[in-house]
């Protein structure tokens, strides 16, 4: 395979969300430490731009940033939900990380499309796929999974775009943006019951949602055998133009916020899994962005063998 393309920033690296936070910056330097381990891959790094609020616009109304951005503190933390998940914070440096992450999928957008790039992960926090289109959750406050697919829909006229999300959690927020949209398929495997509570099987959309909640302690093979059966072959089914992935590293088994039983090697199977579909569909077209995944170990683990998956043919 040719290079792979990462975007990223130090902003990202800038938000603070408090001592004892599972999503703290240590995450994000575990990865970029763990991308310069692959020695054997072309990896081609590059600045997350900062997202034009319009672009955001395609997803999110201005009043929901003006909300956001209008609580950010000089110093210290503002907590933006109310209990029991009153852990989504703010500090003096939000903006320019919230702007990063969703810049990265939309350079990543316009090198997929006007530079025939094909694989290009966005390493980029906070994370997004739990940002509804008016309201901030889990972590997420700008959906950049969303943004991502609105844009290549609005700016290059593609018409099907898949969204398959593997983090633990379900991405409600992805999920509540494309319900009715049967332009959108979104496919998600993800511990059932925990937070957020959404993600069951009887959450279709217009035919375009598929949901596959498993059960605490799933093992390695059963994960993959459903994975394959009520994700894969409902996407394949599908036949996108682009697919994008919301990568969460957090069913691994050393996770300390949920109970699934994955290896680090499986997201390996993962990946190429999709990667595989990509290539019947969608000429090879993936991006990834990183979502959860809050032990760093099973984190550095993850993110090198999603590369190398990416990084097949």
């Amino acid at each position: 395979m040719g290079k792979i393309i990462i975007y990223t920033h130090s902003d990202c690296l800038a938000k603070d969300n408090g001592p004892n936070h599972p999503e703290r910056k240590e995450r994000l330097e575990t990865v970029l430490e763990s991308v310069k381990e692959l020695d054997s891959l072309d990896i081609d790094i590059r600045e997350a731009p900062l997202a034009a609020p319009e672009t955001i616009n395609l997803v999110h109304p201005q009043s929901h940033l003006n909300a956001i951005f209008s609580m950010i503190p000089s110093t210290g933390l503002v907590g933006v939900e109310k209990e029991p998940y009153a852990d989504t914070f703010l500090c003096e440096h939000s903006k320019d990380a919230i702007l990063r992450s969703c810049g990265a999928g939309i350079a990543a957008a316009d090198d997929l499309i006007n530079s025939n790039e094909k694989r290009i992960f966005c390493a980029v926090r906070p994370p997004g796929h739990h940002a509804e289109t008016s309201r901030v959750n889990g972590f997420c406050f700008v959906n950049n999974v969303a943004v991502t697919a609105r844009y290549l829909q609005n700016q290059y006229q593609l018409g099907k775009i898949a969204i398959i999300d593997f983090d633990v959690h379900h991405g409600n927020g992805t999920q509540e943006i494309f319900y009715s949209d049967n332009s959108v398929a979104y496919g998600s495997i993800h511990e059932h019951p925990l937070f957020p509570g959404s993600g069951s099987e009887n959450e279709t959309g217009v035919g375009n949602i598929f949901n596959a909640p498993i059960k605490s302690g799933t093992s390695s093979d059963e994960f993959l055998n459903i994975f394959e059966g009520k994700i894969l072959e409902n996407i394949d089914k599908f036949k996108p133009e682009v697919i994008l992935v919301s990568a969460g590293f957090d069913a691994h088994k050393r996770d300390p916020l949920a109970n699934i039983n994955l290896e680090s090697g499986d997201y390996y199977t993962l990946t190429k899994s999709i990667v595989e579909i990509a290539n019947l569909h969608c000429d090879g077209r993936v991006i990834s962005f990183l979502e959860g995944g809050y032990d760093l170990l099973a984190l550095s683990e993850g993110t090198k063998v999603h590369l190398k998956g990416l990084n097949e043919n």
